[in-house]
């Protein structure tokens, strides 16, 4: 008898997929209670350690939710975040949020089932679910909302119980299924596969948020935006966004491969790290921040005339001074993570005399994640995967990213049996055209 996972291979009817029973258990990637403090004193945080892809129960679904078949999936920061147990155990976001009682008693279980991007179809909606339907193809936003709280009701991502899915809840996304809520889908673009649909939600609509809502740095035409990590998972969607609407995106990189990765995105002008002479210490030293910020100012003035107007950052503590030195008065640094650190210092003259700007951002809400989505179904925002990984490998492609060895998104493949799987326009897809749709897939660094 066939399998619902095998029917959803063999893009089987909506008829046929309701008609088959749900399987007790599914592979999944997930973590153990039990491991929460192996890391504890150990320098190298290794989360190959931790990670782990195994069966496990399939959950009930709430009236407000879907089971969504996983296709694909990608890798995101906070999977490093949770396999190291930093900065919080990922237990403890759990058990939080199943204190509320209800259905989110659910997620607080002796494992985590992670992962906060998916493209997949859906096979069974919960009984409250207005607009979507099984054998709908998909792609999920990574934030869970409240909507019986008020502050929702202004923007998602102010509701005091609005969580990041498959990080601060469990039944995510690196998965062969995944509970969501129908309130995080997002119709899939037909001209992508699986795994190039899978990568954008997160990244792509933090991005967007961050520098085009207006919410975050209101980008307008011919601004110059410094972006930190161009051709990391966020930076790829920043440089494209910025060139895209008009502006001038200045990338800073680590690599001569991540060099050609934000040229090849859009970037006006490249900038490797070294130039700027930004070490691990250079936060510690406020004269050393100085010497960066004027180098780095120099260079960006020399290339393009003037200082930036806003500065993309989400590295943390490593070069958040420098960003509040080298934007021009008036400007914006806007913020959304600290993958380097969460406690940054800067010299407070320069943002209070020369009346810049400091905006804290988080993810995105659904109206954001649609406007993103709109852009990506035209073909004017494009994939950014590098690489591909198997389920079973999830370890490997994580740790890829813990160690920055990654260039844009690093996807990942659950029950789509191979790439290149799950497009549905064809016609578009000739159009955008495969080089572009795959412009970082040739680069690679090195493995250490």
């Amino acid at each position: 008898m066939t399998s619902l996972s095998e029917a959803v291979r063999a893009g089987a009817p909506p008829q046929e997929l309701e008609r088959l029973a749900l399987p007790a258990e599914y592979t999944a990637a997930y973590l153990r209670a039990e491991d929460a403090e192996m890391f504890q004193g150990v320098a190298d945080k290794d989360i190959r350690k931790s990670l782990r892809v195994g069966r496990v129960p399939m959950p009930e679904l709430a009236p407000d939710e879907v089971l969504v078949a996983v296709m694909a999936s990608a890798v995101n920061y906070n999977t490093v975040w949770s396999a190291m147990f930093e900065p919080l155990s990922t237990f403890r976001f759990l058990k939080q949020f199943a204190a509320q009682g209800g259905w989110a008693a659910r997620h607080d279980l002796p494992y985590h089932v992670l992962g906060s991007d998916g493209a997949g179809v859906i096979v069974r909606t919960g009984s409250g679910v207005r607009h979507w339907k099984t054998g709908d193809h998909v792609v999920v936003s990574c934030v869970q909302v409240d909507d019986q709280e008020a502050a929702t009701q202004a923007d998602g991502m102010l509701g005091a119980e609005q969580r990041i899915w498959g990080f601060e809840t469990n039944f995510g996304g690196l998965a062969h299924y995944a509970v969501v809520r129908a309130s995080q889908l997002i119709p899939k673009a037909g001209h992508l596969t699986w795994e190039e649909a899978a990568g954008n939600p997160l990244c792509g609509g933090t991005a967007y948020r961050m520098l085009v809502s207006d919410r975050g740095a209101r980008l307008k035409q011919g601004d110059v935006v410094l972006i930190w990590g161009a051709a990391g998972g966020l930076g790829a969607y920043a440089v494209q966004l910025v060139k895209n609407g008009g502006g001038i995106p200045v990338g800073v990189v680590s690599s001569r491969a991540k060099a050609e990765a934000a040229r090849r995105l859009g970037c006006d002008v490249v900038i490797d790290r070294q130039e700027i002479g930004l070490d691990d210490r250079t936060a510690d030293d406020p004269a050393a921040v100085i010497e960066a910020g004027k180098r780095l100012g120099r260079i960006i003035r020399r290339e393009v005339g003037e200082d930036p107007h806003i500065v993309f950052e989400h590295v943390g503590r490593a070069t958040f001074p420098i960003s509040v030195f080298v934007v021009r008065r008036g400007g914006t640094v806007v913020t959304c993570g600290s993958s380097t650190g969460y406690q940054h210092g800067y010299d407070n003259r320069y943002l209070w005399m020369k009346l810049k700007r400091i905006i804290g951002s988080h993810a995105a809400n659904l109206q954001e994640q649609c406007e993103l989505n709109r852009l990506v179904s035209l073909g004017r925002i494009v994939p950014t995967l590098s690489a591909v990984y198997p389920l079973t490998e999830i370890a490997e492609a994580a740790r890829s990213v813990q160690a920055n060895r990654h260039i844009g998104k690093v996807g990942v493949l659950c029950l789509a049996d191979g790439p290149g799987q799950g497009v549905t326009d064809p016609e578009l897809r000739a159009r955008v055209g495969e080089e572009r749709l795959n412009l970082l897939r040739d680069l690679t660094t090195p493995t250490p």
